[in-house]
């Protein structure tokens, strides 16, 4: 397995949710196994860190190059560019 690790700020937690939930068979179709953890910053819940499961590292670069991601970013409202922390593969 591998997992990506992503932190963006979105303008509003909720209408970034409602999207990123919407996203799941997207996501998946691509590779991801549709194992996601969220976790939401203390000092500003906007501010949102998010692990995604992918079946292949492949696949995970082709989801972070994908055009549709940085529509599916756009329309939910994220600030600002987001920060791909890692793509950890585990041995």
């Amino acid at each position: 397995m591998v997992y990506i690790n992503v932190r963006h700020t979105a303008a509003d937690y909720e209408k970034w949710r409602t999207v990123f939930d919407g996203d799941e068979a997207r996501r998946r179709a691509g590779g991801a196994t549709g194992v996601n953890q969220i976790f939401r910053d203390a000092d500003d819940p906007n501010t949102v860190n998010v692990i995604l499961e992918w079946d292949n590292a492949e696949n995970a670069r082709k989801f972070l190059d994908d055009p549709a991601l940085r529509e599916a970013m756009q329309k939910s409202g994220v600030v600002g560019a987001p920060a791909v922390r890692a793509i950890l593969s585990l041995t």
